[in-house]
């Protein structure tokens, strides 16, 4: 099973997120900011991160920055983001994110992009 990892401050989102992916078969852990992300990273990898850009303690940018500079396990980072400024989504592909949308995300757009990080077939 496909673990992704979520990171983002706000429960409401989380919770979304967690709801629409665990329905659709991944198992599902979740962060508050970067920090955490990276201590959960660090115990286990995961295939896929889901990554908020405005938190307290560690953003986005500086969390996937890291994350691609460490000597971890790999994987694919999407950005999810009210910025939608071309400098915002500039910023996130040069800090290692492989896609970025902005809020609200729809379910199904949620999954397709995630099954394409995945290297999944569309189902």
């Amino acid at each position: 099973m496909k673990r992704i990892l979520i990171v983002d401050d706000a429960a409401t989102l989380r919770l979304y997120y967690r709801t629409i992916l665990e329905g659709a078969g991944y198992h599902v852990v979740e962060a508050i900011n970067g920090v955490e992300a990276m201590e959960k990273t660090l115990q286990a990898p995961f295939d896929l991160y889901i990554v908020d850009i405005n938190m307290p303690m560690q953003d986005g940018y500086g969390f996937v920055r890291e994350l691609r500079g460490r000597d971890v396990s790999q994987a694919p980072a999407m950005m999810i983001s009210t910025e939608s400024a071309a400098n915002d989504r500039s910023r996130a592909y040069a800090a290692g994110a492989n896609i970025y949308l902005v809020k609200p995300v729809k379910p199904d757009e949620l999954l397709a992009n995630c099954r394409l990080l995945l290297g999944e077939a569309h189902q």
